[in-house]
């Protein structure tokens, strides 16, 4: 069973998103605070995702953020407020993997949520038996969720990782944000949704040549087959 945690300080939501998740099949714990909730995710509890909100008393979403991903990878899904791209697009250069604006369903967030887990779980599979992917000195390990350029690892989020695989396994070929939102995020790209562009840009950081992944403007990005 799948564990997620809820780390939010509205009572109401997170005891009806508790009861949604848990009644399809999800193991739920709740934090009622930032301050709380680092030390619930960092605390070895092995949670599989945690959504979090983004403005909390004590210690705001995304100092929470920003203090996990010093120390753990686990896929962090931010609840923000409708219409804030801001808090949005810096949770997403923070090492957020995903969003959902408030007020949001549970069903929305439960499809974010099994998303997420997908794609863990094929990726996994894929890699089966300790294979690897390697283009342009770049290499993923599937079943593992490592990767690394040249002989330095590249710490990525869950969704960075499946994003990187999918333009690797397209390498040379443009792919589409509407394929990488389909194949990376197992989900449709909304309209103004920048999420991939905001990944994308992390990426390019975290490998430290820029050049690897293009823009190919109006169609997508590829990824350079050296």
């Amino acid at each position: 069973m799948s564990r997620v945690l809820l780390v939010d300080d509205d009572d109401t939501l997170t005891e009806l998103l508790a009861e949604y998740l848990s009644a399809e099949g999800l193991e739920v714990n709740r934090m009622p605070d930032g301050e709380s909730g680092v030390k619930e995710i960092l605390g070895g509890n092995g949670y599989d995702v945690v959504i979090l909100d983004s403005m909390m008393p004590k210690m705001s979403g995304l100092d929470v953020l920003k203090t996990v991903r010093a120390q753990s990878k686990i896929p962090i899904i931010m609840l923000t407020a409708k219409g804030d791209d801001i808090d949005r697009i810096i949770g997403l250069e923070m090492g957020a993997d995903d969003y959902v604006p408030k007020p949001c369903t549970p069903r929305e967030l439960l499809a974010r949520i099994n998303a997420i887990l997908r794609r863990a779980q094929q990726s996994g599979e894929s890699g089966n038996g300790g294979n690897s992917l390697s283009v342009s000195n770049v290499t993923l390990y599937p079943a593992k969720r490592q990767a690394a350029i040249g002989d330095t690892p590249l710490e990525l989020t869950s969704t960075e990782f499946n994003l990187l695989e999918a333009l690797m396994r397209h390498a040379g070929q443009v792919v589409s944000k509407e394929t990488l939102s389909l194949e990376a995020l197992d989900r449709k790209l909304a309209k103004f949704d920048r999420s991939i562009d905001v990944h994308i840009s992390s990426i390019r950081h975290k490998l430290g040549d820029p050049s690897l992944i293009q823009t190919v403007r109006g169609l997508g990005y590829l990824f350079v087959k050296n």
